[in-house]
């Protein structure tokens, strides 16, 4: 099929490059234009613009699908677009250009965690089964027919930044079947069922652990904010960073009080709220990036406060 792609960030290579490898002749790429990265913010085209570069497609940079994006596209006369986190709406006319329309993987199972950080949110609400939906693209928010779905069982602890990276190869598989689907039913597809939920951007102040809280809904809530924004603490009234948490091999920790850290037979052991049970309970913390200070393991770093530390 003649296929014109939309997509921005490592993840949605994936797709891109399952598109080429199953012979469809995409035409054209739109990702959004080169960003500032790194310290010295120097500009550096999107994952898929790599890509598209090393696939030697025709790639159009643009942060909006306005009229450059629609006339661009009418010009390559594509049968379908395909869009997996490119970062933008597409809108009337370009949403009714191609003969069959838009298709979107989307990393939900929908209608649940529509919007714009599903992955996130269904691991901070404590998910553990996450899926990937293809869907038509229409006007609403993610609100279109259903192609093809799936779903996986991900282990308590997994970050939101490794579950994408596995759904983004295990999406490959829908996205590739969603097109078969159109090139052989153009009107195929089936309305949305169920309570629909909205999976709202993240921001800094979403990294705030409340290490009163139990240890799963911690660790929880660690999974769905990292590696961005990323999980915090306050130590001395200075944000801390908690760049590695799991769940603790043994439940040793002396102090019953939330946010209490501790070294014990060489793990870091951070106390948190009491569990279903009524008993407090830990997680091992291994990694920590302090205000101003670059990444360390974090018994370096406890071992520099005398072995022990207080997080609220």
């Amino acid at each position: 099929m003649r296929i014109v792609f939309a997509g921005t960030p490592e993840f949605a290579v994936p797709s891109l490059r399952a598109l080429v490898d199953a012979g469809h002749d995409v035409v054209g790429v739109i990702t959004r234009e080169d960003a500032p990265l790194g310290r010295k913010r120097v500009l550096t085209p999107s994952p898929v613009a790599q890509a598209a570069a090393d696939l030697g497609i025709a790639t159009l940079k643009a942060n909006r699908l306005g009229d450059e994006a629609t006339a661009w596209v009418a010009d390559l006369a594509p049968e379908l677009g395909v869009i997996v986190a490119y970062g933008g709406l597409v809108r009337e006319p370009l949403l009714s250009d191609p003969e069959h329309g838009w298709i979107n993987l989307h990393f939900s199972e929908l209608p649940r965690w529509r919007g714009a950080a599903p992955v996130q949110r269904a691991l901070e609400a404590g998910e553990q089964t996450l899926g990937v939906t293809v869907f038509r693209l229409v006007a609403a928010l993610d609100a279109g027919d259903v192609l093809t779905r799936d779903a996986r069982t991900f282990a308590p602890g997994t970050s939101a930044g490794a579950a994408l990276t596995e759904l983004a190869e295990f999406g490959t598989a829908a996205v590739q079947e969603a097109v078969a689907l159109l090139a052989t039913d153009p009107n195929a597809g089936e309305p949305q069922s169920g309570e629909a939920t909205y999976a709202h951007k993240l921001t800094r102040e979403d990294g705030k652990l409340d290490l009163s809280r139990s240890a799963a809904e911690v660790l929880a809530h660690w999974a769905g904010v990292t590696p961005e924004p990323g999980a915090f603490a306050l130590h001395e009234d200075q944000p801390i960073k908690l760049l590695e948490l799991a769940v603790a091999d043994a439940d040793a920790a002396s102090s019953r009080q939330p946010g209490a850290v501790q070294l014990v037979g060489g793990a870091v052991l951070l106390t948190t709220g009491a569990g279903p049970d009524g008993a407090p309970a830990v997680l091992e913390l291994r990694r920590v990036q302090p205000a101003g200070k670059p990444a360390m393991d974090a018994a370096a770093w406890l071992r520099g406060r005398g072995g022990s530390a207080v997080l609220a």
